[in-house]
């Protein structure tokens, strides 16, 4: 018994129709599923690149010093029984500080002035003496001897004056050394001895008077910067005509309000650093500058050109420099190597590599890359403190 194949199945136009709607509907749900998966530009906060006018610029280690400083002694011997000022406050020039027991040295000049009461009317006497035997010893009543003898008298009362008078001048200098008055004004330290102690030539030092204003700041250059220096300056008589701008940077990162004067270059080469001292002089009203201080010293020229500022929150380095992220007019990340000059506060001074008006990316350098489009914002940037705020806070 034979059976009969059966034909092979042929899919109908209306089958092969529904099967196609069906894959293409699979297909673009799966396209439409990668278009929405697709992430927004991130947000950048974008600074716009501002210029100022700059000058070339040296900084320096420096250290202050007193445009006048004594120690105060005793000149003489005696028990301190006065102080007349606080310490560590401001006194006044020829005010009095301290006081030694005069009584010793009154007691010496009542006596010097007595002596030299004493000599000047033995010299008196002398004198007359002398006039009379003069006046006779022409009419023989009194001998050349004797009269060699008056003149003799004569000469030593005369001698005797002249060492009372010395006597007492240095009786009353002395008298005068119990006193100790401030030479200048200025403010004074530490005193080291208290009223009561017995003082002498002998003692250390009583306290040291300072002058703080103006100010002194020492500094080193090396010994190639000078020899240019003085090419430079050759014809220029006095500090003030100098070309430079020279202003201080104190201890807490603050910038001091007065500006210095260059007042002093030593006139020798330090032979073991190869460096030459030189001192710029500050006025200090306020006393804000004390002796001793480290302070950076700036000098910038007062020639100036248009340079870059950028803030220091756009700096990144890799191996090939320092760069920073330019946001160009499309929205696109570019990055640019950066050669940097000096620093002025929280901004950099940029030699090579942007240009004003152009917008570098200072928040949210993390979430971008180099070629990737952003949405930049724009922000201010304190140029004291870097401080990175929106144009509308107060």
């Amino acid at each position: 018994m034979f059976v009969k194949a059966s034909k092979p199945y042929k899919p109908t136009f209306s089958g092969v129709t529904l099967l196609s709607i069906i894959l293409f509907g699979v297909v673009s749900c799966g396209q439409a599923e990668q278009v929405k998966k697709v992430p927004p530009a991130p947000a950048v906060s974008v600074y716009e690149i501002k210029v100022n006018e700059i000058g070339s610029y040296r900084e320096f280690v420096a250290r202050t010093v007193a445009s006048k400083e004594v120690d105060l002694r005793a000149r003489i011997e005696g028990e301190l029984i006065e102080r007349h000022f606080e310490e560590g406050s401001s006194v006044e020039k020829d005010q009095i500080l301290l006081q030694i027991d005069p009584a010793a040295y009154q007691a010496s000049v009542a006596s010097a002035i007595a002596d030299l009461t004493s000599k000047v009317a033995g010299a008196g006497g002398a004198a007359r003496d002398l006039k009379r035997g003069r006046e006779v010893a022409g009419d023989g009543y009194i001998s050349q001897s004797d009269l060699d003898k008056l003149i003799t008298n004569d000469a030593q009362a005369k001698a005797a004056v002249k060492v009372a008078e010395s006597t007492l001048a240095k009786a009353e200098l002395s008298l005068s050394y119990a006193v100790i008055k401030a030479p200048f004004s200025g403010r004074i330290g530490k005193v080291n001895y208290n009223v009561g102690t017995v003082v002498s030539p002998t003692s250390n030092t009583l306290a040291t008077l300072t002058a703080t204003d103006p100010m002194y700041v020492s500094f080193q250059v090396e010994e190639s910067d000078y020899v240019s220096y003085l090419q430079k300056h050759k014809n220029t008589q006095k500090p003030e005509d100098l070309s430079i701008d020279i202003s201080l940077r104190l201890p807490n990162n603050t910038k001091y309000s007065e500006a210095g004067l260059l007042t002093f270059a030593d006139t020798k080469i330090d032979e073991g650093m190869g460096t030459v001292e030189l001192r710029a002089k500050f006025n200090n009203p306020n006393g804000i500058i004390l002796p001793g201080l480290f302070v950076t010293l700036i000098i910038e020229g007062k020639n100036k050109e248009s340079m870059a500022l950028i803030p220091q929150a756009a700096v990144q380095e890799n191996q090939q420099g320092k760069f920073v992220l330019v946001v160009s007019d499309d929205n696109k990340v570019s990055l640019r190597l950066v050669t940097l000059g000096r620093r002025i506060n929280a901004m950099w001074v940029v030699e090579s590599g942007v240009k004003a008006n152009e917008q570098v990316i200072v928040e949210g350098l993390q979430k971008v890359r180099n070629g990737i489009a952003v949405k930049p914002v724009g922000k201010r940037v304190d140029p004291l403190t870097g401080t990175i705020s929106d144009f509308l806070a107060q």
